[in-house]
């Protein structure tokens, strides 16, 4: 039986947007609720009596931004609403992904489903249609200010409805009309106020931090594990993750961290006891639940900023019905603010985390760095071969990379709309650049878990071959070695850094640890 998911405005999950996202078999058919079918019919009732009082109301009657004050004959409202999607799709780059696309579609199906938008069931219904068929319009990336919402990317969506556009349709890119077509299904003739709820609202920077927070979660779990690896490999010890020393600085994430660290490392006989010769690694072995703790609180911010955004409505203006009284307010929901700087916050934790691993990476390639615990780059006949040289400038490249990306978006603005729309938030460049911190930051864990799996064949030569890693790092290790042999010269190395790379986005290395 196929899994429903059904929208009412109020209840998303990032969970179902990921599965919807992602999932590939046994996609579940996403409808909306009955009550909420009713909501949508009647704020759709409403635009249609405002029609037939003749009231102005903004993008119902009037032009939009700064042709707030031009009224709309009613003969021309469709036009109108025809008229904004294709003058608003002027998105410009390279198109969302797939997994992606699906999101933003969900995302936007979702908070109109909530019935103050005054899109018609029918409508939203195609939108749906789509999304299970799995037609995906070509969204380009780039365009969207982040205030009005994201205004370009999802004409593009929108433009597919009225057939018009183009849409990636079981592998193929085909016209609007074509991919609509041969799936059976047919365009739709915009109504009043349709056209506005369609591209107004926060739908794709909501997609991008939704995803974002999903993959940010998997890769803290992930990083954990390299850098207890690591210090395997690095012959450290795990006496710095005490929960006597946490407790006295209560950060709940920064005790979790270090719960998680001892009980990765549990059973090791690759670190080392108390030693008065040597009390105490480097910072980046012994500051783990700090950095990564810290890293940890901005994702459960964000998660939280997203968890709301999902289920809000972002629209404008937005319509209020109490019995036979129809109000229509015009507001600034479709503001991008609050994710702005959630994003913003989340790439600059998650560019730490890509810090901290780097320069584990330059402790397990230095032989100085590591007192000789590891030949140097994880070679032995070094000179002859560079070992893991350059995967660690590689590693620092995106490290530096992410620390230019880091610069906050949400701090800038350039008014717009002859100076209508004079605040706003780019929200999506900070989407955007988080995205590409997540996965330069992904690669650069992929190299530290080579080089940490390396280090530990090394070590073994004093340990003994059948010495017991951690209770949590041994899967991991497994695991790594299953995609990666131990390197004995020189070879092509980016191949099994993308392979690893493919192990902590999917998943893979999360599963393995549990």
């Amino acid at each position: 039986m196929t899994k429903r998911i059904e929208l009412d405005g109020q209840s998303l999950t990032i969970a179902q947007v990921v599965e919807v996202a992602y999932g590939e078999a046994n996609q579940p058919k996403v409808v909306i609720k009955a009550d909420a079918q009713q909501q949508v019919k009647s704020a759709a009732d409403a635009v249609q009596k405002l029609l037939e009082r003749g009231e102005v109301a903004y993008g119902i009657t009037t032009g939009f931004g700064a042709f707030k004050d031009k009224v709309i004959p009613l003969e021309d409202v469709k036009k109108l609403q025809k008229n904004i999607v294709m003058s608003h799709a002027v998105g410009m780059g390279d198109f969302y992904d797939i997994p992606t696309t699906r999101a933003i579609m969900l995302i936007r199906a979702n908070t109109l489903s909530r019935g103050h938008s005054g899109i018609r069931l029918a409508t939203l219904q195609l939108l749906l249609a789509m999304l299970n068929e799995g037609i995906h319009p070509t969204i380009p990336e780039k365009g969207s200010l982040g205030a009005s919402g994201d205004l370009a990317p999802l004409a593009h969506m929108a433009l597919v409805m009225i057939g018009m556009g183009e849409a990636e349709y079981k592998g193929e890119i085909l016209s609007g009309a074509e991919a609509l077509q041969r799936a059976g299904l047919a365009p739709v003739e915009l109504a009043a106020k349709e056209g506005l709820a369609l591209t107004n609202g926060t739908s794709v920077m909501c997609a991008l931090g939704t995803l974002m927070v999903h993959q940010s979660e998997r890769l803290c779990g992930v990083i954990d594990a390299a850098g207890a690896l690591s210090l395997e490999a690095l012959h450290g010890t795990p006496l710095a993750f005490d929960e006597r020393i946490h407790n006295l600085r209560p950060f709940p994430r920064q005790i979790g961290t270090a719960k998680h660290l001892r009980e990765l490392l549990e059973g090791s006989e690759f670190t080392r006891d108390y030693d008065p010769a040597n009390v105490q690694d480097a910072y980046t072995l012994r500051c783990m639940p700090q950095v990564h703790g810290a890293a940890r609180d901005s994702i459960a911010y964000t998660r939280w900023v997203m968890e709301i955004e999902l289920n809000s409505v972002t629209d404008n203006p937005l319509i209020f019905i109490d019995g036979e009284e129809i109000t229509v307010l015009s507001g600034g929901n479709f503001h991008g603010e609050p994710l702005a700087i959630a994003m913003d916050y989340l790439a600059i934790a998650i560019t730490e985390l890509g810090n901290i691993s780097e320069r584990r990476i330059m402790r397990l390639t230095d032989e100085c760095s590591n007192s000789q615990a590891l030949p140097a780059f994880l070679t032995q006949e070094g000179g002859l071969n560079s070992g893991f040289m350059i995967t660690q400038y590689t590693a620092a490249a995106l490290a530096t990379e992410n620390k230019v990306l880091s610069h906050p978006a949400s701090v800038d603005s350039i008014p717009t709309s002859a100076n209508v729309e004079d605040h706003v938030s780019m929200g999506l460049t900070a989407g955007l650049k988080l995205r590409q911190v997540v996965q330069n930051v992904e690669h650069i864990v992929a190299t530290e878990l080579m080089a940490a799996a390396q280090g530990v064949d090394f070590r073994k030569q004093d340990v003994g071959e059948n010495a017991n890693l951690g209770k949590g790092t041994a899967p991991i290790y497994a695991s790594i070695r299953e995609e990666v042999p131990f390197i004995e010269e020189d070879t092509v190395l980016y191949k099994y850094i993308a392979a690893v790379k493919s192990l902590i986005a999917s998943g893979a290395l999360d599963d393995a640890m549990c």
